[in-house]
C-alpha cells in the first residue's frame, strides 16, 4: 500500500500546540516517571530527571507510577479482569462508592448517603452533575405543572358553584402579560393562566458559578468555565451560566432574584378564587471549586461559602462541588470543601482518583435529590469498568490508610512548600505578588510585567504567555517542571505528590530564586530558548 511521505513526516497530533511548545521551550518527550520526577533523554541519549510540580494538573497525589498501584494494576491485568461487561453487576463500583461515602460521612458529619454515577474524566463528571440537576429541575417543573392543573380544575368547579375570581396584584400581572387572558371571565382567566404558564415553562435553565470558575471544556462544562476564550465560541450549544462576583456580599442573592420567574395558579378560599404565583425553578444548580484552580489557586473562605449556602437554600438551588482537582487528599482532607464546611448536593471527583494510572471519575448525588430514573437516561461505554474502578478503590484505600496518613503528609508538605515560597516573596517582593493555596495545591503569583523594560518580558506578558515562558526557562535551565494556571497565567501552580522531599523543595527554591533574579533584573534574553526547539529531549 502506498503512503504519502509528506503526511507521514508531518505532525498530525495537535500540530499547533506542538509548535507553541517548541517556541516556549516546553517541547520535551518524557519517557519515564516515578514519584515527583519525569525523565527524558538529552541529545547524547543520557537520561535527565526533571522535578515535576505539575503532577498531571493535580492527578498524582500519591506520585507517578505509585508502586502499590502499579503492582495492583499488573495483578488485575494478569487476572484478565473485564473492561467491557456493561449492563451487568459491578460490586467493585459499589465498594468504591461506599469507601468515598465513608470519607464524606467522616468529614461532614452527615449520615445521608450519596449515590454514585461513574465517568471517565472530570469534565464528564461535571456534565453528569449538570445533566442530573436539569433532570431533577424538569421533573419538579412537571410536578408543579400537574399540581397547578389540578388547582385550576378545582377553581373551575368552585366558580361553577358560585365562587368568584377576586382581583389583586397577581391578577393584574397576569393580565399585563402578552400571553395573558383576553377577558375577565373565569374561563378566560383559566385559559390565560395556561397560556402564560406554557410559555414560561419553556424558559431555558441557567446555571450559576463564581467568577473565575473552570469546570472543563466539553460542550456543557465549558459553559461553566468563566474564561471567555474557552467558552465564547460554543456559547450557543448548551445551557447558559451566570458568573457571579460571590465575594461581594449581596451579589449571589441579587443574581438569583434577577433570574426569578413565576407561574400563575388559582387558590380557592371559600367563595373567593384568587390568582397566586408559584416560583418557577429556573436555576438548575450553583457550581464551584472549593479551591479555584485555573483562576490562580484561590481557596474559598467560610464566610463566602456560608453566603452561597444561604442564597441557594432560600430557593432550593442545589450546589455542585467540583473536587476534580482539589479532592482526594490534595488539600489535607479527602474533600477540600470540608475545610470550610461546604457540604454539596453533588460532588465531582476525578484526577487523583485514578491513582495516577487509570482514567477514573465519579459524580456523587445527595440521596434526597437523587432520581433513580436518571440511570435509564445516562450511560457510558467505558465508565465503571472493572480495571479503572478497582484501581480507584485501591487508591482510596491508600489515602485512608494509617488513619489518613496521606492527608497529614499533604498538609505538612504543603506547609513546607508555602513557607519556602513566602520567604522568597519577602526577598523578591517587587516580583512576587502573592503566595496562596491549601495543602499541595499552591499558586505563586507574579506582579504584572506588561510594562517591563524588557521587550521580551513585556510582549509575552501582554500576550498572556509569560507564565509559559517562565515555565520553559525553569525546565530548560533547571530541570524543574511547573506550568501556569490556564486563566491566570501570571500564576504558577505547584501540585506535587505527598512524596516530595526536602531536597526537592530546596532544588525548587534554587531554581525559583534564579528565575526571580532574571525577572528582577528584567533579563528577557535569559528566558528565551537557545534554539528553535527549546529544550532538548524531543
Amino acid at each position: 500500500m502506498k503512503t504519502n511521505p509528506e503526511i507521514e513526516e508531518s505532525d498530525l497530533a495537535e500540530p499547533y500546540i506542538g509548535g507553541l511548545l517548541a517556541s516556549l521551550g516546553l517541547s520535551v518527550h518524557f519517557f519515564r516517571a516515578e514519584k515527583d520526577s519525569l525523565f527524558y533523554r538529552d541529545d547524547a541519549g543520557r537520561e535527565v530527571a526533571v522535578l515535576d510540580l505539575v503532577g498531571g494538573y493535580g492527578s498524582t497525589i500519591i506520585g507517578h507510577n505509585n508502586p502499590d498501584i502499579v503492582r495492583y494494576a499488573k495483578e488485575l491485568l494478569d487476572q484478565g479482569v473485564p473492561v467491557h461487561a456493561q449492563f451487568s453487576k459491578h460490586p467493585y463500583a459499589n465498594d468504591l462508592a461506599q469507601k468515598v461515602n465513608s470519607a464524606l460521612r467522616r468529614e461532614f458529619g452527615t449520615s445521608e448517603p450519596y449515590s454514585a454515577i461513574f465517568a471517565n474524566s472530570g469534565a464528564e463528571a461535571v456534565e453528569i452533575a449538570m445533566k442530573h440537576a436539569e433532570f431533577d429541575r424538569v421533573a419538579k417543573l412537571a410536578e408543579l405543572a400537574e399540581e397547578i392543573e389540578g388547582n385550576l380544575e378545582k377553581a373551575r368547579t368552585a366558580v361553577a358553584g358560585g365562587a368568584e375570581i377576586v382581583g389583586g396584584e397577581p391578577l393584574d400581572r397576569l393580565g399585563a402579560d402578552p400571553d395573558g387572558p383576553r377577558g375577565s371571565s373565569p374561563a378566560e382567566v383559566i385559559a390565560g393562566i395556561r397560556s402564560v404558564n406554557g410559555a414560561r415553562m419553556a424558559t431555558a435553565p441557567v446555571f450559576l458559578a463564581p467568577e473565575g470558575s473552570f469546570h472543563g471544556k466539553l460542550v456543557g462544562s465549558v459553559q461553566l468555565t468563566h474564561n471567555t476564550g474557552f467558552r465564547a465560541p460554543f456559547a450557543s450549544l448548551a445551557a447558559q451560566c451566570r458568573f457571579v462576583p460571590v465575594h461581594e456580599p449581596d451579589a449571589l442573592a441579587k443574581t438569583v432574584e434577577s433570574e426569578r420567574k413565576t407561574l400563575f395558579d388559582l387558590a380557592v378560599d371559600g367563595r373567593a378564587v384568587r390568582v397566586v404565583e408559584r416560583d418557577l425553578p429556573v436555576v438548575a444548580a450553583f457550581i464551584l471549586e472549593p479551591v479555584q484552580g485555573e483562576a490562580g489557586i484561590r481557596p474559598f473562605d467560610r464566610e463566602t461559602v456560608l453566603r452561597i449556602q444561604q442564597a441557594c437554600a432560600a430557593v432550593d438551588c442545589p450546589i455542585i462541588v467540583d473536587e476534580v482537582q482539589s479532592g482526594m487528599g490534595r488539600t489535607g482532607a479527602f474533600f477540600a470543601s470540608s475545610h470550610v464546611g461546604l457540604q454539596g448536593d453533588y460532588y465531582t471527583l476525578a484526577k487523583s482518583l485514578g491513582g495516577g494510572i487509570a482514567k477514573a471519575a465519579m459524580t456523587l448525588v445527595r440521596g434526597s435529590r437523587y432520581r433513580n430514573e436518571f440511570e435509564l437516561v445516562h450511560s457510558s461505554t467505558f465508565a465503571k469498568d472493572a480495571f479503572s474502578t478497582l484501581i480507584a478503590g485501591r487508591t482510596v484505600d491508600l489515602l485512608e490508610a494509617e488513619d489518613g496518613k496521606v492527608y497529614r503528609m499533604a498538609a505538612e508538605r504543603g506547609d513546607r512548600l508555602t513557607e519556602m515560597l513566602r520567604k522568597l516573596q519577602e526577598e523578591f517582593g517587587t516580583v512576587i505578588k502573592e503566595v496562596r493555596g491549601k495543602g499541595l495545591m499552591i499558586g505563586l503569583e507574579f506582579h504584572d510585567q506588561s510594562d517591563s523594560s524588557s521587550a521580551v518580558i513585556a510582549e509575552q506578558a501582554r500576550a498572556g504567555l509569560l507564565g509559559y515562558l517562565l515555565s520553559g526557562y525553569l525546565l530548560r535551565v533547571h530541570a524543574v517542571r511547573i506550568l501556569p494556571t490556564a486563566s491566570a497565567t501570571n500564576t504558577l501552580r505547584l501540585e506535587p505528590s505527598v512524596h516530595i522531599t526536602d531536597a526537592e523543595v530546596d532544588r525548587l527554591e534554587s531554581a525559583l530564586r534564579a528565575l526571580l533574579v532574571v525577572l528582577r533584573d528584567q533579563d528577557g534574553a535569559a528566558l528565551l530558548p537557545t534554539d528553535s526547539t527549546g529544550a532538548s529531549g524531543q
